[in-house]
């Protein structure tokens, strides 16, 4: 049970080559590489965050998998959001990749299922989610069931589960993101957390209320969650001359080339962050605290909270209000602003796993190799 000042503060890996100074343009000091990627997981571990996102895309990105991979010894306590596009790897295989990673990181991760485009292919929306179905289903029969027994107009399997029990109780907690009846429904039915886009809070709040809706249609409660940018500073003053600066080199044009070279860039979720940025104002703010210029410039999430650190935590705490209990985070430089994050707001939460706190991890940590079924 989640108690008032419980959340999930995590923070995200730019391995998507997102990362930079000013918007729009490339310096090469914050290419996505090992060295600059890793470096910001290893300091969002030692200061505390819970979780953090590890985004996919073809195109620019370095692969998701073997980077959780490589990052679980450098890292102590903090659990992995690895996105998987549903798909790409066939689903016996793909469970058996992410229970390897889940012995590997002794039940630190979680799973973002993502229902977009495979690169080079187009299919239509109502299909992607069907074949999305599909696959979690199979992951879930790999994780909890004896056999995959599994009949459907992508898949027909019917093989043992030994290879592919993973760590957690039942397996990672699934998180998903989309907007499309489809994909809420597909939420509804089969996810644990549900994530957001940044939207006015009564836009928001009527989002959380149709899934509270969907998710009893299927005898189920779903989690919040919000993915947002954020920029802190001493005064409002600072963190607005900040944000300023950051789209201060942009040219607009440039910024619709970066925005449409992502997979998901002609998606609903990112033409409603357009939509969100067409009501602000003159700087781009569209209530308080909350500014659209990032999505100027990116696909995708494209606003951030602003503001001094009472401003931000109090905004963070009326979206927990509305029902959100999972943050991720991030900011440009995304080292620097997990660092000022974590100094000015970060340490007035009690920030929790939630893969501990819905007993999806053992409370003892059993020597059990993988392929040996830690539940049947």
């Amino acid at each position: 049970m989640l108690k008032e000042n419980d959340a999930e503060i995590s923070w995200f890996a730019p391995i998507c080559d997102g990362d930079d100074d000013l918007l729009g343009s490339r310096n090469p000091k914050f290419k996505s590489t090992w060295e600059n990627t890793s470096r910001i997981i290893k300091t969002a571990d030692k200061l505390g965050y819970t979780n953090v996102l590890c985004p996919s895309s073809y195109q620019v990105g370095q692969d998701t998998l073997t980077f959780v991979s490589a990052m679980a010894p450098l890292t102590n306590q903090i659990n992995f959001l690895a996105a998987i596009r549903c798909g790409e790897i066939h689903p016996p295989m793909l469970a058996r990749s992410l229970s390897t990673l889940d012995h590997i990181l002794k039940g630190r991760l979680t799973v973002n299922i993502i229902s977009s485009d495979l690169p080079g292919n187009k299919l239509e929306s109502s299909i992607r989610y069907s074949r999305s179905r599909e696959v979690i289903n199979i992951l879930k029969q790999c994780w909890n069931e004896d056999e995959i027994n599994f009949r459907g107009e992508f898949y027909n399997l019917n093989l043992p589960t030994d290879p592919v029990k993973p760590f957690q109780q039942g397996g990672p907690l699934l998180y998903f993101g989309g907007y499309s009846p489809d994909g809420v429904d597909l939420c509804a039915e089969h996810c644990d957390v549900y994530l957001m886009w940044p939207d006015t809070e009564d836009k928001i709040s009527t989002l959380i209320s149709n899934m509270k809706a969907k998710a009893l249609g299927y005898n189920r409660t779903v989690q919040f969650g919000l993915r947002v940018h954020v920029i802190v500073r001493e005064t409002e003053a600072e963190a607005r001359k900040y944000a300023s600066k950051l789209i201060s080199n942009l040219d607009y044009n440039l910024g619709n080339d970066i925005r449409d070279r992502a997979q998901d860039s002609k998606s609903l979720g990112v033409s409603m962050q357009s939509e969100l940025r067409s009501k602000s104002d003159k700087d781009f703010y569209v209530e308080s605290n909350l500014w659209t210029g990032i999505g100027l410039a990116r696909s995708g999430c494209g606003a951030a909270i602003v503001g001094d650190p009472d401003q931000v935590y109090n905004k963070l705490k009326r979206y927990m209000n509305l029902g959100i209990r999972s943050f991720i985070l991030s900011g440009y430089p995304h080292h620097n602003e997990c660092e000022l994050f974590a100094k000015y707001v970060l340490p007035r939460f009690n920030n929790i796993h939630f893969s501990k706190a819905f007993n999806r991890v053992p409370k003892s940590i059993p020597n059990t190799p993988l392929g040996s079924g830690i539940r049947k």
